[in-house]
Order: structure tokens, then C-alpha cells, then sequence
């Protein structure tokens, strides 16, 4: 059966966790995530604060609205 037109395939968390893995920053905003998969924010904010809750993922807020995320097991805390 077909997603229908304009429907995006079903992203997975290992898809995702693959984005923070590969990019040379050590941290992404939510916009940086949502265009590697051209998903909305909301659904990717969604996704990336259940990779959180699961200790996958861990974020800071760093503006009023602003906040970025990392994996903990491939960013180093101290810079190093």
C-alpha cells in the first residue's frame, strides 16, 4: 500500500541519532535536523525529545525559544 502523495516514509531513531554522528558540529538545532529529513519542526522536536527521555540524546536551551541537542556518547562534555 502506498504512503500517498506528500506523505514521508517513516524516519527512524537510528536515522536520526545518524545525523548528530556524522555532522562535524558538535551540537544541532532543531531546524538543522528537520532539513536533513524536510519534516516539520514540531515532528522532529517530538522525535528528539523521546530520544532524550531514552538517554539517547541530551539538550540545553540556549535562547528564549532556541535550544540545541547532541549524543552524549559521541560529543565530549569538556571539549576534548
Amino acid at each position: 500500500m502506498s504512503n500517498g502523495p506528500g506523505r514521508k516514509p517513516k524516519i527512524t531513531d537510528h536515522e536520526i541519532l545518524e545525523v548528530f554522528r556524522s555532522s562535524s558540529d558538535p551540537v544541532l538545532t532543531t531546524a538543522e535536523v528537520a532539513a536533513e529529513f524536510e519534516i516539520t519542526h514540531r515532528g522532529v522536536r517530538d522525535r528528539l525529545e523521546k530520544l532524550e527521555e531514552a538517554g539517547k540524546l541530551r539538550s540545553k536551551k540556549v535562547g528564549a525559544r532556541a535550544k540545541v541537542w547532541w549524543d552524549p556518547e559521541h560529543t565530549s562534555v569538556n571539549g576534548s
